[in-house]
């Protein structure tokens, strides 16, 4: 009897399903896994039959071949454990074929029997469920991960010994409840708000811009001043996640094995800071098992780098193509696997080598270590940046005086606002945001006339915009005009924007 059972994994962060099929034939004894297998699955083997020893089942003494289907794609990770495990006993005729009908699989055997948790479940139990399948056997370990797709059975055992009396009607495994998790409504109270930060007004507004349009941002400015603490208080006028959003950045999460211990899903938007000491690799993701990197897991929220001039360049141009993609491909050691990256990007970095640009009576720099300081971050990366904001330090009346600022949360609700405004202008068109708008949809959407146009000619001329530049100052336009609830670019807007251009090689 060919034993075939359901099983699934994940490329990059698509699931699959996996057919894995298993024969004992007379013959040499072998047991043979084929099918495209990474190393680890390859592994499975010795993992599989010492816990199948240790289960009590004593495997026969002939060929065992093992296939895991389709055969083209690449498998990987240890969640086949279990369904070769399964495999072979309904090979072995000890489980009735009929028993796993409509049953997916998946999780790491320890050498003893223990079924323990793998990453990736939470992708492969929605990819599941789209299929048809209605039951899925997973690791305790992941029970509640797998409980938050709705309409599905998961149940959940803790060994190899448990699961063969379960299969064969000797045991009853009480099902795992769904978990029918709310949306985050934002009411949160927050560790860091825009009211307890002293001044910086236009630090704020800038943040508000990018903010409501998922523009990319610089801040530029002394040590001190506040751009870490402007950084740790986005999370409060992030606008939440619609649930698409939430299952998606989770599924991430879950193939990184990231994903919190109770198995909830993310339902806030991400917002990941990398230390300046991250490789290249631990940015865009790979290894040698393939894993999200930083810029996935800041997908669809924020990807802040603190002292950018400090990263190394090569990190820093890993980061040129997932911004204008929205997705980076990683390709190494025989694998080619895509993740999601559409983040938006904050850098905070200091003037100069010292830091006390441009109060030259601090300062101890050359302009010749200024320019080289500035180099760090190469023109196409600095391209990418939409707003740029000077930060500088408060002064001692905005310091001494009682803090009475605008709350986050104030903040948010105009930002929520403008984003409705861009879903319903970008509706069936793929476009979310307005940083995401290609020339034809400035074209469209950003059309200046009469004094507009002229009060544009005259600024190219002014500054020598290149046309990269004059697309990201209508972008921003377009996002402060949302916020002002215009349908219209006006002048005021152009100029807003044209205060925030980046300028940190002029």
């Amino acid at each position: 009897m060919i034993g075939d059972v359901i099983s699934g994994g994940v490329h990059g962060i698509d699931a699959h399903i996996v057919r894995v099929e298993c024969d004992i034939a007379s013959g040499f004894p072998a047991f043979e896994i084929v099918g495209s297998l990474a190393s680890e699955v390859k592994e499975s083997r010795e993992r599989v039959v010492t816990a199948l020893r240790n289960s009590d089942v004593v495997i026969p003494n002939k060929r065992i071949t093992v296939n895991l289907s389709p055969a083209n794609l690449r498998k990987h990770g240890t969640g086949y454990d279990l369904p070769v495990a399964v495999s072979i006993l309904i090979a072995m005729d000890i489980i009735s074929v009929k028993n796993v009908e409509n049953t997916l699989f998946i999780g790491e055997l320890s050498l003893g029997g223990e079924i323990t948790g793998v990453r990736g479940v939470l992708p492969v139990v929605k990819k599941g469920r789209d299929e048809g399948i209605n039951r899925f056997i997973v690791p305790r370990a992941n029970a509640n991960e797998a409980a938050l797709i709705d309409d599905v059975t998961v149940i959940c055992a803790d060994n190899l010994t448990e699961l063969i009396l379960y299969l064969t009607g000797e045991l009853i495994l009480e099902r795992v409840k769904h978990i029918n998790q709310g949306l985050s409504k934002g009411t949160e109270i927050l560790d860091y708000d825009f009211a307890k930060i002293s001044g910086q007004k236009v630090a704020k507004r800038g943040l508000e811009i990018a903010t409501a349009g998922l523009h990319n941002v610089l801040m530029v400015g002394p040590p001190g001043t506040g751009k870490t603490l402007l950084a740790k208080s986005l999370p409060g006028i992030l606008p939440p996640m619609n649930k698409d959003e939430i299952l998606e950045v989770s599924s991430i999460y879950s193939v990184a094995g990231k994903l919190p211990e109770n198995g909830s899903l993310i339902t806030k938007r991400p917002v990941v800071t990398a230390h300046h000491t991250a490789t290249d690799v631990a940015m865009s993701g790979g290894g040698n098992t393939p894993h999200p990197g930083m810029i996935s897991l800041a997908h669809r929220g924020v990807l802040f780098l603190d002292e950018m001039t400090e990263f190394p360049k090569k990190v820093l141009e890993v980061l040129r193509q997932p911004i204008e993609d929205k997705v980076i491909h990683v390709a190494k050691n025989g694998y080619s696997v895509s993740y999601p990256s559409d983040f938006m990007l904050v850098g905070a970095m200091n003037p100069c080598p010292c830091g006390m640009y441009p109060d030259m009576n601090k300062c101890t720099c050359t302009e010749n270590m200024r320019k080289r300081y500035i180099s760090k971050l190469s023109k196409p990366l600095v391209d990418r940046v939409d707003l740029c904001m000077q930060v500088s330090r408060p002064e001692s009346s905005e310091i001494l005086k009682e803090i009475n600022e605008e709350p986050s949360y104030k903040i948010r609700e105009r930002v929520i606002k403008a984003q409705k405004i861009q879903q319903e202008r970008y509706k069936n068109t793929g476009i979310l945001f307005n940083s995401q708008m290609g020339i034809d949809e400035i074209k469209t959407y950003c059309e200046l006339k009469g004094e507009k146009l002229s009060f544009m000619e005259n600024v190219i001329n002014k500054y020598d915009l290149s046309a990269r530049s004059f697309h990201r100052m209508l972008r921003c336009a377009r996002t402060i005009a949302d916020l002002d609830e215009s349908k219209e670019i006006e002048v005021k807007h152009l100029t807003e924007a044209l205060f925030f251009k980046c300028d940190i090689y002029d």
